[in-house]
């Protein structure tokens, strides 16, 4: 199963710099919903609120949080998180996932860098993963990504499709752990 946890170096549960940036960017859902439904925490969850999340969301009292480090959440309360995917890499290289408040799931990008991109795209987590909708650049979070991104820019279309390719079986297996 691919759902587990690899010891990441320097983890403190810091949030890397460019998550920090997130955290103090403005969205907003709009009353028209083309905008970004993500609210950042200002710091990663705490490994109990993370273990009681997906202890609650999967009715699976056995897990424990340790592969995921959220960092935002939508308006119905699903977790945009960094997956400890990645043996020995930095969290800024794992993945970003999002897990849906009713079940829905999928990988938003590869790395943090690719999430920045997607972010400057207009498409938060949720959206990325659950809608199937145009992009509405933002400048702000272009600006964001083009100071904190270590990748070059792509769409957030390619770079989910991407994502999704390198990690086809991330929802089957988030699934596998229900109970």
């Amino acid at each position: 199963m691919n759902v587990i946890v690899h010891e990441i170096p320097g983890d403190d549960r810091r949030s890397p710099p460019a998550l920090a940036a997130v955290a103090k960017a403005e969205f907003d859902f709009g009353d028209d919903g083309e905008g970004v439904d993500f609210e950042p925490f200002d710091a990663f969850e705490s490994p109990e609120e993370t273990t009681d999340w997906l202890r609650h969301c999967t009715g699976n009292h056995e897990l424990d949080g340790d592969a995921f480090r959220f960092f935002g959440m939508d308006g119905t309360g699903g977790r945009a998180a960094i997956w400890c995917a990645r043996p020995g890499r930095p969290l800024a290289e794992q993945p970003v996932v999002f897990l849906g408040s009713e079940g829905e799931c999928g990988v938003v990008a590869g790395d943090l860098s690719g999430f920045l991109w997607v972010l400057a795209d207009g498409l938060g987590p949720v959206e990325a993963v659950v809608f199937d909708r145009d992009a509405y650049p933002d400048p702000a979070l272009t600006a964001l990504a083009e100071r904190y991104a270590t990748t070059p820019r792509r769409t957030a279309e390619r770079i989910i499709e991407e994502t999704a390719a390198e990690f086809p079986t991330f929802c089957e297996d988030i699934d596998a752990l229900c109970r």
